[in-house]
């Protein structure tokens, strides 16, 4: 038996790495903040760039269990809803906005005939630790409850990029020590971050980043599965796609939390993208276009085989 990174890469992809290696060479790169000033400054950048995001998507109120949280829904166009995708935005935990997703949830509307619901979860570091891991629970436990009588579906799939990915697996996790994790058909993650405690190999890469200090500075043990999932009871997660760049920090991270959710006997996809750093799915690349392509697939598929074994059971009448 042979094992090893090339065989988690799909040759094809190849015909993309000269384009990806020269618009990384062209590109400035990019630190995050390492304090507060900082991060206040990129939050202005970040503001004063943002494209408008016009008016398909439509602002809402989430409540379950006593909270609530503003999710932001989109909707295809010109079919019927087949499904629902609760989407968990990046940004370290403390930059981003469910908005900021809207153009990619619009084509994901379209071309999957999905409701998308993006959570704005609250941000660190003025909300801190479990302040997003509680917003994205009751997001999820208002679809449980509710996806039937608004969309006409309970068929789901949660997908989050870098941070939201990380809050995507502790969503599941709650999810599942409720009994509810079932009504989800898959999970995509996009280059997570999965070891905030810096005590494995992979984690110790970005140990000394500020988003861990903004999100989690204040916990003694970051260990707590809640915040870096690695370390948690695995088992009875729906099937994940992992979705990695060669040149991510964040490779060996994700690399770990494949293998434990294997070994818990969870169905795993990983994919990883050659030359490709952290959040190369956001680049304007050949390469980028491809693990979308490959992310919608994966996401139709999983819908698919939802509805033919029909579809998650029917929604709880309450949830606590």
């Amino acid at each position: 038996m042979e094992i090893g990174l090339k065989w988690l890469i799909d040759a094809a992809l190849d015909a993309h790495v000269e384009e990806i290696r020269q618009f990384d060479a062209a590109s400035k790169p990019v630190a995050g903040p390492g304090n507060y000033e900082e991060l206040r400054r990129v939050r202005a950048r970040h503001a004063a760039s943002r494209p408008p995001s016009g008016n398909r998507a439509a602002q809402q109120m989430a409540e379950a269990g006593g909270r609530r949280v503003p999710v932001r829904v989109t909707v295809p166009r010109e079919t019927e809803i087949r499904g629902v995708y609760l989407d968990i935005h990046a940004g370290g935990f403390y930059i981003g906005s469910a908005a900021g997703d809207d153009a990619r949830n619009a084509v994901l509307a379209d071309s999957l005939a999905v409701a998308v619901v993006s959570v704005d979860y609250r941000l660190a570091p003025e909300h801190p630790w479990p302040a997003a891991p509680d917003d994205c629970e009751t997001a999820a436990l208002w679809l449980v409850e509710r996806a039937q009588s608004l969309f006409g579906t309970a068929a789901f799939v949660v997908g989050g990029a870098s941070a939201g990915a990380t809050l995507a697996v502790t969503t599941l996790l709650r999810l599942r020590d409720r009994g509810l994790a079932d009504r989800f058909a898959g999970a995509v993650l996009q280059y997570g971050a999965y070891d905030l405690s810096g005590r494995t190999p992979g984690g110790r890469l970005y140990a000394d980043e500020y988003f861990i200090e903004a999100y989690a500075g204040h916990v003694a043990d970051r260990t707590d599965p809640d915040i870096s999932p690695l370390y948690g009871d695995l088992a009875d997660l729906p099937p994940a796609l992992l979705v990695v760049g060669q040149r991510d920090i964040l490779l060996e991270d994700n690399l770990a939390l494949a293998a434990r959710l294997a070994a818990a006997g969870n169905d795993v996809d990983v994919r990883v993208y050659p030359e490709s750093a952290h959040a190369f799915t956001f680049r304007p690349t050949g390469m980028a276009a491809a693990a979308l392509r490959e992310i919608d697939t994966w996401v139709a598929d999983r819908l698919r085989c939802s509805r033919v074994a029909g579809g998650a059971p029917d929604p709880i009448a309450t949830v606590t």
